[in-house]
């Protein structure tokens, strides 16, 4: 019996930073995950992710990476994509440091 489809979203790495990115809605690159396009349906996955892969000048590594839908869109749902998302956790610096200065007071 096959298993049952998982929300997705399509990510990669940014060709020449090495940063994180998610495909939109639009089909443009995203660093926020909040941004990416939700695919529920395993079809329409399988495609976005062939046009995904055949973007070689602007991303490299492409993959679905499962996630649940959330209040402020897709979450993930295995810890190597948070920490994707967050970035290194050996100390605060990069995406740690630019989210806190988002929040502060």
């Amino acid at each position: 019996m096959a298993r049952a489809f998982t929300p997705k979203v399509v990510t990669a790495n940014a060709l020449l930073e090495g940063d994180v990115i998610y495909l939109t809605d639009a089909g443009t690159w995203t660093r926020e995950l909040s941004e990416a396009a939700l695919l529920t349906d395993e079809a329409d996955a399988q495609l976005r992710l062939l046009e995904a892969e055949q973007r070689a000048g602007d991303s490299v590594g492409a993959y679905l990476a499962d996630v649940t839908p959330g209040p402020t869109g897709p979450q993930p749902t295995h810890f190597r994509e948070e920490f994707r998302r967050t970035g290194p956790s050996n100390y605060f610096h990069g995406k740690q440091a630019d989210d806190a200065a988002s929040k502060a007071p």
